[in-house]
Formats: C-alpha cells, structure tokens, sequence
C-alpha cells in the first residue's frame, strides 16, 4: 500500500536549524522513499511498511535532541503530485 506523510518537525531550542537540516538529510539517504520539502514541512512518499520503518528510526535520531516534537499527518495514498 502507497503511502504519503506530511510531517514538520520542531526542535525546542536555540539552535534549530541544524537538527531540521540534518533529520531532511537522514530522510534523502533513504532510495525506497520519495522525499519533497518546502518552507513548511516536509513530505514523504513511498511504500507505507518502508516509510514507517524509515520514520521509527529517523525520528527516534532526533529525540536526541531534548524536547523535540513532530506533527505527522499521513495518508493511505499516493499524494506525489509534480508541480
């Protein structure tokens, strides 16, 4: 089953620009999903098991970060639309 997630992250800190940074740069190491970002969030395209397994890791990273938090909405669809 397709899956996309829309997902922003906010790292509760001074310092926030690199965490985002480097959590986007986590996701596009990933071949098995489809990664687009814009100055809101980032969205995530790709087979629902893969994602979700890609998402468990990558976001358990950033809770390193103390005081993180993620907004995550995700669909049974394939959204990757191409502007």
């Amino acid at each position: 089953m397709k899956t996309s997630v829309e997902i922003s992250y906010y790292p509760l800190k001074d310092e926030f620009v690199d965490p985002i940074k480097e959590f986007i740069d986590r996701l596009n190491t990933h071949a098995d999903i489809t990664v687009r970002t814009d100055g809101m969030s980032t969205k995530i395209f790709g087979e629902y098991e893969k994602v979700m397994l890609i998402l468990k890791s990558e976001i358990k990273k950033s809770f390193e970060v103390p005081h993180s938090v993620f907004i995550i909405k995700i669909v049974n669809a394939d959204l990757d639309v191409v502007v």
